[in-house]
């Protein structure tokens, strides 16, 4: 692949891991494995939201192409424990479980994935499962935040229980605000830079979705959100950050639903301007597309 470090980066948007796919929030784990095994095959590999932001996308080799997984609400299904003879094991079929065997079979598989987190949500999905949803326990919920952390995955803000920003009013802030703080009491001074709205919605000041801040009328403590990121729900592949094109406050993701990956991954691999951003392995050098040589007209008759 010929290097185009200004060409599309695809965000992949997975939501609920479970045995069968009934709509666009649903991926099965053998769909899953699936994805992981296409990606690999066809040289791309996965950084982290802040890993584009920061173009560090650039220490990518010679020829291979970022691409940033993105996992939404916190479901049980993404992070899941085991306990067998005393001990919490992950459970290999839940979306952690296949991104750490994938990456322990392929060394050049980095640990990066985006994990847009609920603290609050019903149906279970409070930071990957409490109150014994789905066997897990309210104790093991930070301990997976953390494990995530240490790994090298990033943590996400996904507000604090999923309201509708275009509906919360003066509440915006706080349910951003406090998706913040759930987050910094599990991994104490984590900054978290990428924010993903609930269902798409922007609240009316658009702005409050990257910046803001609300104070805790019983603690009087104020907690300030900035982030350098904002995830869209669906959207064609994003221009690379070297693109002046590029806005990291709408930031467009592809749902994973049946052949979604596939055809994102043929149409990215298609010659234009719209085509894959392929490293050059050279963190000191922006490498742009080859120029295409006009084919001369033929002569009629």
């Amino acid at each position: 692949r010929a290097p185009n470090e200004l060409g599309r980066i695809p965000v992949l948007e997975y939501h609920l891991i479970v045995p069968q796919e009934t709509n666009e929030f649903t991926r099965t784990p053998q769909r899953l494995r699936q994805d992981l095994e296409e990606l690999y095959k066809r040289g791309y590999r996965p950084v982290n939201m802040t890993d584009v932001l920061d173009k560090k996308i650039q220490n990518l080799p010679r020829g291979l192409s970022p691409v940033v997984l993105v996992f939404d609400d916190a479901s049980p299904s993404q992070f899941r424990y085991l306990e067998r003879n005393g001990k919490l094991v992950i459970d290999p079929t839940s979306a952690v479980g296949f991104l750490e065997d994938f990456a322990n079979r392929h060394p050049d598989w980095p640990r990066k994935a985006v994990f847009c987190m609920l603290p609050a949500a019903q149906v279970g999905r409070s930071f990957f499962g409490d109150k014994g949803i789905e066997g897990q326990k309210t104790e093991w919920r930070f301990q997976k935040l953390q494990f995530l952390h240490k790994q090298g995955y990033e943590l996400c803000n996904h507000t604090l229980y999923h309201a509708r920003l275009d509906r919360a009013g003066e509440k915006v802030q706080e349910f951003i605000a406090r998706g913040d703080l759930a987050i910094d009491s599990a991994v104490p001074g984590y900054k978290v830079r990428t924010f993903a709205l609930p269902l798409g919605m922007w609240p009316k000041n658009r702005p409050l979705a990257w910046a803001g801040a609300w104070t805790d009328p019983k603690s009087g403590k104020t907690v300030r959100y900035k982030y350098d990121a904002v995830l869209e729900v669906s959207g064609n592949p994003n221009e690379s950050p070297y693109d002046p094109k590029f806005d990291a406050h709408s930031v467009n993701r592809q749902i994973m639903f049946k052949n979604a990956l596939e055809a994102t991954l043929d149409r990215l691999d298609k010659p234009g301007p719209n085509g894959r951003y392929v490293s050059d392995g050279n963190a000191g050098t922006v490498a742009k597309p080859a120029a295409v040589e006009p084919v001369p007209a033929q002569p009629k008759g």
